[in-house]
């Protein structure tokens, strides 16, 4: 084969090659595009790599290749994709400049959140890019470290102004590039691998081990290659060298270990030291292999043989080399090269790259080692790498040599692993943990921990049981974290819902009345704790006071203490829905946005946006809504975290499309199978606003009392509203009046104007005669002075019904017009159908007008365009949006089109009011 360079032609190809020239050519008309080049090894991947990087002469290339001993080091691919674009990072915002610095050890700080460094990588990218096209090649994106392939991902889905591209090659793309432009590259046909066959193979070949060459290939050109080196005539002619039928990669990193066997023990011994450093670093490997005595010359046979190439970085043929180097190794030779390279590494430059070595060099557990590791891990977590603290601490934990050490270590190992998104390495680590001698507080700590691990993967009632049990054992040692575990221990109670056994919650919470008192001052979380046994042990009303008190404590430790505030904002939002509390509903899921944005943690802002885009729907706000709601989606497809489905079926209940019930029952369906009850009740409330919306109230009946069977709080009280609703429509006073003293006693207690207005509401309802007119107007009185125009709009609605009936149409117009305007502006077809019906039997003549005036924009235009009408720059918005400055620039110029407008300044009165910009 040669050297490196002596690389075969690309044999067929049109197919792929028509693609990446095609993306060459966006990148040099200025639009960015991401592509994902997929196949099993071997298969051709990196001969296109190598065709498309010979067609970019134009453009700047920068390169990286991932290493699957490096996929537990954070940001380790992507320092080196970037690296010859540092020189640029003083031009980065001062957010992103510092993120990327920390992310990169280049400066000590506080954890960056990883996309606030994928954002300044966008930026630096785009900076790039102004002076020449820039296209960024990434072989073997399989082996990434987690944050440099969701930093990469996350780039690739917001390129669109730049003239950058992105390449990933991969054998098969982990989740994170999911979406993303796909190219599956197959193997050859027979035609072609036949060619290929024979220019390795010289002499004749029996047809049938030719046939039986090119079957179990399946025309894998690296395969094809390989495969018959080292195997004379007779060997291939008779087929005696060739295994029996298995995994092309396998087969082929068989051929290369039998090619280092050929090789001189110094040049296996280099092979083996760049094999165990993929940073490729030439320098660094040379000094490695001199304190192996090996020299120089070492690499000539290497080269000569097309495996290793050595100039200012080492490279290797192919990965599967690389793979074949180490795995042929021994235990001893694997230790003395990384012995060598941690004495190699300065400790000053790059200690956790030297302690990684260290430790791989260490077979005897060594306390020395392992304490370094434990340091080291959480300065890894301080650049933003949990996965790389788990890793440091699962080695600590195998190098301490005394056993009380190996538990504490293991235990914060698996609380590392854990929050990384490694529940089976959590698990692994907590055996080993509780193999050790563990104190109570420690046990107790592990205990709940794998209580936390099995509700993350099911959010039912399967944690209950543990959490429980954790939460008694703490109660011993340590007060605070028994409450929180107690905490814990009612959201699975109330995710449980309706799934769990009869009287599941009032259990949970008497028994949660046993833990011990909270420190003082009180925190927030126990003004919680004791707000929600109230509230499940003595009722609805008892607990109103304790219940608004955790609420307002929330709310100023929100500014505080946002991260603690943001970990409870799921169970606090309930909690503010339960209460009718729009003013906290708006307040906390507001500032949870804006410190998500600010901070850039973009690992919470998905359920943040989810949470606001709820309060933008009780507004009336859909537009807005369905544009957190895209967004929110859209980091998810990054981040691979689990999707937070409540505000989309809320805004689809909203809009009333028939489809809805459907989609709800199907939903219910999957989210059952882990035992999450409260889904049930989400989807029959969903459905019975969708059926209140059309009219068709007997429906509506039957899925508003399958809502309400069960108390599922911050959501039977919305529910109780459309069973009221639909009872009234359908004649059935009983149903009606019992819903109606349920929803009494719950509003009565929570006396926000919201909670009075949708009882007033009710009440009117079930009345007759001007007691029922009174209450409609104290309804409507309050509602005004809430949040929620939406609600505030069907009250119109309905009281214009009973003005139609009580043959007062003058009067049933002025609302039925309202509630028309209001619903049709909203975005509510369904109710806005409804009330049209209405205004047509008053005689009145109504255009029906398509809902969401917003000039055609797109939900990201509208967004942006928001953001600029409150004179925020490019740059700015481009910061909350996880955008370059360039691509705001081009949805503006966009938006200026549709809107028909020249300036921002314009922007005012062009764009229609639909909330403010999401935040």
């Amino acid at each position: 084969m040669g050297t490196l360079s002596g690389h075969a032609p690309l044999l067929n190809r049109q197919r792929e090659r028509a693609e990446l020239d095609g993306l060459l050519g966006d990148v040099r008309s200025g639009r960015g595009r991401a592509l994902v080049l997929r196949g099993e090894a071997g298969v051709g991947k990196s001969a296109l790599l190598r065709h498309t990087t010979g067609q970019a002469t134009d453009m700047r290339v920068v390169r990286a290749v991932g290493a699957e001993s490096e996929m537990e080091l954070a940001f380790a691919s992507l320092h080196l994709l970037v690296s010859p674009l540092l020189d640029r990072i003083e031009k980065l915002p001062d957010p992103q400049r510092d993120a990327l610095a920390v992310a990169f050890g280049l400066r000590q700080g506080t954890a960056p959140d990883r996309f606030l460094v994928g954002l300044a990588v966008l930026t630096l990218l785009a900076e790039a890019a102004e002076e020449r096209a820039l296209l960024c090649v990434i072989d073997d994106a399989q082996w990434l470290d987690q944050a440099s392939a969701q930093v990469l991902a996350f780039v690739a889905r917001r390129l669109l102004a730049e003239p950058v591209g992105l390449i990933f090659a991969a054998r098969e793309p982990g989740r994170h590039f999911h979406g993303l432009g796909d190219l599956e590259v197959r193997g050859l046909p027979e035609q072609e691998a036949q060619t290929l066959l024979r220019s390795v193979v010289r002499f004749p070949l029996d047809e049938r081990i030719r046939d039986r060459i090119l079957a179990e290939t399946n025309g894998n050109p690296l395969a094809l290659l390989e495969l018959p080196r080292g195997l004379g005539p007779a060997q291939l002619a008779g087929g005696f060298g060739l295994v029996e039928a298995q995994a092309v990669p396998a087969r082929v990193e068989e051929g290369f270990r039998r090619r280092l066997a050929a090789l001189p023990a110094g040049t296996r011994s280099l092979m083996l030291v760049a094999a165990a450093e993929p940073t490729g670093d030439a320098a660094l490997i040379w000094r490695a292999a001199g304190h192996l005595g090996v020299p120089a010359s070492a690499v000539e046979p290497a080269q000569a043989d097309g495996l290793l190439e050595i100039g200012t970085w080492a490279r290797f043929r192919h990965p599967l080399v690389r793979s074949a180097v180490y795995s042929a190794a021994s235990p001893p030779e694997r230790r003395a090269a990384h012995g060598a390279l941690a004495t190699a590494i300065d400790p000053a430059s790059d200690p956790d790259r030297r302690a990684w070595h260290r430790a791989h060099a260490t077979l005897e557990p060594d306390e020395s080692v392992a304490g370094e590791l434990e340091r080291l891990a959480g300065r890894a977590q301080a650049r933003g790498g949990i996965a790389a603290a788990a890793a440091f601490l699962r080695r600590a934990t195998e190098l301490t040599p005394d056993p009380a050490g190996r538990g504490a270590r293991a235990l914060a190992a698996a609380q590392a692993a854990f929050e990384a998104g490694a529940p089976d390495m959590a698990l692994e680590l907590l055996g080993s943990a509780e193999m050790s001698p563990l104190t109570e507080l420690q046990g107790g700590r592990a205990a709940r921990l794998r209580a936390q691990i099995v509700f993350a993967r099911k959010r039912g009632g399967e944690a209950l049981r543990p959490l429980l049990d954790a939460a008694g054992r703490l109660s011993r040692v340590d007060a605070a974290q028994a409450r929180e575990a107690y905490v814990d221990a009612v959201a699975s109670a109330v995710f449980a819902g309706r799934l769990g056994e009869p009287g599941l919650l009032r259990t949970v919470a008497e028994t949660a009345r046993t833990a011990p008192a909270g420190p003082l001052p009180e925190r927030p979380i126990d003004a919680l704790l004791d707000g929600l046994v109230a509230r499940f042990a003595e009722g609805y009303a008892a607990a109103a006071p304790q219940l608004k008190r955790a609420l307002q404590a929330f709310r100023q430790e929100a500014r505080r203490d946002p991260d603690d505030s943001m970990r409870r904002l799921g169970l606090t939002y309930l909690v503010a829905a339960d209460m009718w509390d729009d003013q906290a509903l708006h307040d906390l899921a507001e500032h949870a946005v804006q410190a998500a944005r600010e901070i850039g943690a973009l690992h919470f802002l998905p359920q943040a946006l989810t949470y606001r885009a709820t309060v933008h729907i009780y507004a009336g706000h859909f537009d807005a809504a369905a544009t957190l709601v895209e967004e929110s989606d859209a980091i998810l497809k990054v981040t691979g975290h689990a999707h937070f489905g409540f505000a989309s079926n809320v805004l689809l209940s909203w809009r009333g499309g028939a489809e809805a019930p459907a989609t709800f029952d199907a939903a219910v369906e999957r989210t059952v199978t882990w035992g999450e009850g409260r889904a049930i009740s989400g989807g029959h409330f969903g459905s019975a606003l969708v059926y209140n919306a059309r009219g068709r109230y007997q429906d509506a009946l039957a899925r508003a009392e399958r809502a309400c069977e069960h108390d599922d709080l911050g959501l039977t009280g919305f529910a109780l509203l459309e069973l009221v609703e639909a009872a009234a429509y359908s004649n059935a006073p009983e149903a009606a009046t019992t819903a109606l003293r349920r929803l009494e006693e719950r509003t009565t207690a929570a006396g926000t104007d919201w909670a009075l207005g949708v009882l007033a509401r009710s009440k009117a309802l079930l009345t007759d005669g001007q007691a029922a007119d009174l209450l409609y107007r104290e309804a409507i009185e309050h509602l005004q002075r809430s949040r929620a125009a939406a609600y505030l709009a069907r009250t119109h609605l309905v009281y214009g019904e009973w003005l139609r009936r009580a043959n007062r149409r003058l009067d049933a117009r002025e609302h039925l017009r309202t509630a028309h305007e209001m619903l049709q502006g909203f975005g509510a077809q369904g109710f806005a159908d409804r009330a049209r019906r209405e205004l047509l039997a008053t005689g009145e003549t109504v255009r029906k007008r398509t809902p969401g005036t917003s000039g055609g924009l797109t939900p990201q235009e509208g967004q942006i365009a928001r953001l600029a009408r409150k004179g925020l720059s490019n740059p700015e918005i481009g910061a909350q949006l996880f955008l370059s400055p360039r691509t705001v620039e081009y949805h503006l110029s966009k938006v200026f089109s549709k809107l028909g407008i020249t300036s921002r300044n314009q922007l005012a009165e062009a764009l229609p009011d639909q909330g403010d910009d999401g935040a």
